[in-house]
């Protein structure tokens, strides 16, 4: 067999990396459910004219062909092609139209599940990998609070890996009728793609956007950088930030009697709402920040971007928004609200920059010893009554020198080896830990719940 070459951008983790993995994605299922969402897994595949939504995201969809269809592709329009989804909200769209039905609404669903992008390979950044997904679908409409209590959601979530090395994360808030509210009010009519360049602040930088700004979207010197200046607008208090706003289109021109800002206004307010209720019921957990404009481009309302203390190389971890137009049937539409946890990238930095691990390799907490290959299935016998009361149980792989066994056991982590009584003696136990040993029923011993348990530690 051909030996295996590793594939930059697909991850694959060691099994006591494995478990840091799985703990995490246990911990966010039982936040997720604790608030009352459903868990759904779709498909791996959509047809390109689902994928092709607006928003560079598209350019990195992967294509799927069947071997005798290579080099016949081009015969096939990408819309009638398949390919593997680049997101959870995607397919949630095309979810609650087929089975609108059969659902509840609100629908409140969770969904961890692997997605593919063809982005660049780099620290953090894969090519699979897993996202973590809550959203809320309406039918018809979806009322405001929602966009207050996801993000607080996903806090709770974040807050509880914390225990796996992650740093305090911060939700930014930014409303898009806001934004294109202003962007309108200074004379531009480009509006996605004034979003599109803001979303590069963080990566390229306010002169290069301004460029962009300019040379892409038509602005003139003033109007990109009035547009950079509602960027670096921020706020803890719905106050704070009506006052700021208010200050800025006074200085640009905007008349509050305008359209332009009436749309303004009503994102503004939601967006004021968000901070404000996110402020009484987790202090500092959220705040407003208008440079957030998520790259995404079938966002209509609140978009979401969260940031790790100190980690600021991360990026944004987890983001979202508020979608009207995704989910339509005929004249019906589905109005959502969502957010999404890049899972893989925080496994990542568990592991490589908070030292998470697993204390042991195996989740069995005993191995138990064989004699000799005639007495495997007492061997066996012993384990399976184990087992019956839940308590995880191996057996060793060969009747080899009980100390290759017990090395065995040591290095998967096993804290305990069973020895199966002989000649009439009873069994007996060794913590192979601490050295202690003692005689042992199988039907009644119970592991000291300081070594049985497999958890995930982080430091050194």
């Amino acid at each position: 067999m051909a030996k295996g070459a590793s594939l930059s951008g697909f991850p694959e983790w060691l099994p006591e990396e494995r478990v840091v993995e799985q703990q995490a994605i246990d911990t966010l299922r039982r936040i997720f459910e604790l608030n009352g969402f459903l868990g759904i897994e779709t498909r791996a595949v959509e047809q390109g004219s689902s994928l092709l939504k607006k928003g560079e995201t598209s350019k990195e969809i992967y294509l799927l062909s069947r071997l005798q269809e290579v080099g016949q592709e081009n015969d096939t329009p990408v819309e009638d092609r398949l390919g593997l989804h680049f997101d959870l909200t995607v397919p949630l769209s095309r979810y609650v139209v087929e089975h609108s039905g059969d659902v509840a609404f609100p629908f409140k669903r969770w969904q961890i599940q692997k997605v593919w992008r063809g982005e660049r390979p780099q620290e953090g950044r894969f090519r699979e990998f897993i996202q973590a997904d809550i959203d809320v679908v309406g039918n018809g409409d979806l009322p405001s609070h929602y966009e207050v209590e996801l993000p607080l959601v996903m806090v709770s979530a974040l807050e509880a890996l914390r225990a796996f090395g992650l740093p305090k994360a911060t939700v930014h808030a930014n409303n898009r009728k806001l934004s294109e509210g202003f962007y309108r009010g200074l004379g531009l009519d480009d509006i996605e793609g004034v979003l599109r360049e803001i979303d590069k602040l963080d990566k390229i930088g306010a002169d290069e956007v301004s460029k962009l700004l300019i040379s892409e979207c038509g602005a003139t010197e003033a109007q990109a950088k009035a547009c950079l200046e509602l960027a670096e607008l921020s706020a803890s208090t719905g106050e704070e930030l009506e006052r700021e706003f208010r200050a800025l289109c006074a200085k640009h021109g905007i008349e509050e009697s305008s359209d332009a800002y009436a749309l303004a206004a009503e994102g503004l307010s939601t967006l004021a709402m968000i901070v404000d209720e996110a402020a009484r019921i987790r202090p500092g957990s959220v705040v407003a920040d208008l440079k957030i404009a998520r790259g995404l481009d079938y966002y209509t309302g609140s978009v979401y971007e969260t940031f790790l203390d100190g980690a600021a190389s991360l990026g944004s971890i987890c983001s979202g928004g508020r979608y009207d137009n995704l989910a339509t049937q005929g004249k019906k539409k589905y109005p959502g609200v969502g957010l999404s946890i890049g899972l893989s990238r925080l496994v990542s930095y568990m592991l490589h920059t908070a030292g998470a691990h697993a204390n042991r390799q195996s989740p069995a907490a005993v191995l138990v010893a064989v004699w000799n290959e005639d007495e495997r299935g007492e061997a066996n016998r012993i384990a399976e009554a184990l087992r019956s009361r839940g308590i995880a149980t191996d057996v060793a792989p060969t009747a080899a020198k009980l100390g290759k066994q017990i090395k065995y056991a040591d290095k998967l982590g096993i804290p305990y080896v069973w020895f199966p009584g002989q000649e009439g003696a009873g069994d007996e136990v060794k913590n192979i830990v601490t050295g202690d040993q003692e005689a042992a029923d199988r039907t009644s011993w119970q592991p000291d719940t300081v070594y049985s348990r497999q958890t995930v530690e982080y430091g050194d």
